[in-house]
Order: structure tokens, then C-alpha cells, then sequence
């Protein structure tokens, strides 16, 4: 999907970042789908040596390749979604605002956005010693509006995106102090 197509940029308006949790979330799912796509070979080893003939009748092994074969088809589809709504959350810096894109679920998705001057505080954070080592945490952005804080989770370098964040803000308040007029 094209930036151009999720959000309506201004003339002067270009991203400057483009953000997605970083990779090491996704790899607790990929773990846990590792251990369910185990489950079935375990048990097929342990039924097949306490009860060896209970897999082999006319009725038991197509019902077992039924119930296994479903049971694939549901964990690959909490795969795919999961990494659905992994990959499809993105927040977009612009030298003008931010636009925070969250997908809930395969078929909804969420998408405000916030103009860089009306922003009051900026705070990142790392915690954890997973984290530390990966170098990514969640940046926190304040304002006084209706949604008080957008969260960016767990994306990468979130000092530098701080800092960053900080000198457009500070560009974007300079930039709307010459619009505005003078008493």
C-alpha cells in the first residue's frame, strides 16, 4: 500500500519517517507458532506407541488427518493475522504531522493524526534488558487535544526518533509563528 493512499499529504508536506515495531516482536509469535506446529507430531508419537492401533482403523486415521489439518490451517491463520497486525501498524512523521495507522484485527483499522505544533512533550523509553540489547522502546507524544498521548511501541531507536521528532516540532512552531499575526 502507497503512503499516498492511506494519507492526503499537502503540497509541501514530506515523510520523513516511517515507523513499524521493530522486528524482534514478532518473533515471540513465530516461536509460539513453532511450539503449536509441534503439538501434533508429539502426540501422534505418544497415541502411536500407548496405542498403536487405535490410529490405523478405517475411521480413526482419516479423522485424524481431518482434526490435524484443520488444527495447521487455525494456526497458520493466527499466524497470518498476527503478522498482519504487526506489519500494518505504522506511524508517520512528516514535516508537518504525525499519522499513527493501527490495524485491530483483519478488518479494522484505525488512523488519526496530529499536527507537529500542537505537540507538548516527547518522551522515549527502553525497558528491559531484551530491548536494551535490541535498542527499541516506545515514544510517547503528548498533547493537550482530544487524544492525549500517541504511543509509538516498540520501534527502533527510540532516542533518535525523540530528537528527531523534537527538531521538527521545533521547525514546524517557527514555520507557524511567521503565519500567524501579530497583535
Amino acid at each position: 500500500m502507497r503512503l499516498d493512499e492511506l494519507i492526503k499529504q499537502k503540497a509541501y508536506e514530506k515523510p520523513v519517517l516511517i515507523l513499524r515495531s521493530h522486528p524482534i516482536i514478532f518473533f515471540g509469535n513465530i516461536i509460539l507458532f513453532a511450539i503449536l506446529a509441534a503439538i501434533p507430531y508429539v502426540l501422534y508419537q505418544l497415541f502411536s506407541t500407548i496405542y498403536p492401533l487405535a490410529l490405523n482403523g478405517p475411521y480413526g486415521y482419516p479423522l485424524v488427518v481431518l482434526a490435524v489439518s484443520v488444527y495447521y490451517l487455525s494456526i497458520w491463520l493466527f499466524l497470518f493475522s498476527e503478522f498482519i497486525d504487526f506489519y500494518l501498524d505504522v506511524w508517520i512523521v512528516t514535516n508537518d504531522r504525525i499519522v499513527n495507522i493501527i490495524q485491530q484485527g483483519l478488518f479494522a483499522r484505525t488512523i488519526s493524526e496530529l499536527d507537529l505544533y500542537k505537540v507538548q512533550d516527547v518522551t522515549s523509553e527502553i525497558k528491559g534488558a531484551l530491548p536494551t540489547f535490541f535498542n527499541y522502546g516506545n515514544v510517547y507524544i503528548q498533547t493537550a487535544g482530544e487524544k492525549e498521548r500517541f504511543i509509538f511501541k516498540n520501534v527502533h531507536r527510540p532516542h533518535d526518533i525523540r530528537k528527531q521528532i523534537v527538531d521538527l516540532i521545533e521547525v514546524d512552531r517557527s514555520y507557524h509563528k511567521k503565519d500567524m499575526p501579530t497583535p
